[in-house]
């Protein structure tokens, strides 16, 4: 059955509807390219979707993508396979750093755009979603992946950090300083009598 088409509108004009994302990210790139004019709007329109962070709803987002995953696919594809023995913990690891890597990914656009406050905020989200997973989840996968929490927590503060190093940022490192004091007191603690130094 062919889709419909709206009245008024020849077939020209319809053909961005039907353009996948990939190739709309590639016109778009092209086009910004040829026009300074138009370079200066699209970027201005990417930091407005950007901006927007929310810390709570990013941490939710993680708890929620966190327990969905499956231990039933864990077992599915631990253990010995065809391909040799798969350690169910490894994968675990796996699949938990896999979930993460979406978040992790928007803290390093942000940084990389120069945007520090939302950097900072996408880290707290991923850290208090992290927490949240370590303190409130119930699921059987959680037994497999039992350092994952407090690892990438570790290891995803490191990140923000070392990108985040500019003397004009001091101020928000002591703010996540008390941020992580105040929310996860216990590895704040941890923190302190090891490495992970802020």
């Amino acid at each position: 059955m062919m889709p419909e088409k709206i009245p008024g509108i020849g077939e020209k004009e319809q053909v961005l509807d039907d353009i996948t994302a990939k190739y709309a990210y590639e016109i778009l790139k092209k086009l910004a390219n040829e026009d300074a004019k138009i370079l200066k709007r699209v970027q201005e329109l990417a930091l407005e979707y950007l901006i927007e962070v929310d810390p709570d709803h990013i941490a939710k987002s993680i708890f929620n993508d966190l327990v969905s995953l499956d231990v039933e696919e864990l077992w599915k594809n631990s253990g010995r396979t065809r391909y040799g023995y798969v350690d169910p913990y490894e994968l675990a690891s796996e699949m938990f750093e896999e979930a993460l890597e979406p978040y992790v990914e928007e803290l390093r656009k942000c940084q990389k755009l120069g945007m520090d406050e939302e950097a900072k905020f996408h880290c707290m989200g991923i850290l208090k979603g992290l927490y949240m997973f370590e303190k409130g989840a119930t699921t059987e996968f959680q037994d497999w992946a039992v350092d994952d929490s407090h690892n990438n927590f570790i290891h995803i503060f490191e990140e923000w950090r070392k990108g985040n190093n500019e003397p004009k940022n001091l101020e928000e490192m002591e703010e996540m300083d008390e941020f992580v004091k105040k929310n996860f007191p216990k590895w704040y603690n941890v923190k302190k009598s090891s490495q992970f130094q802020i």
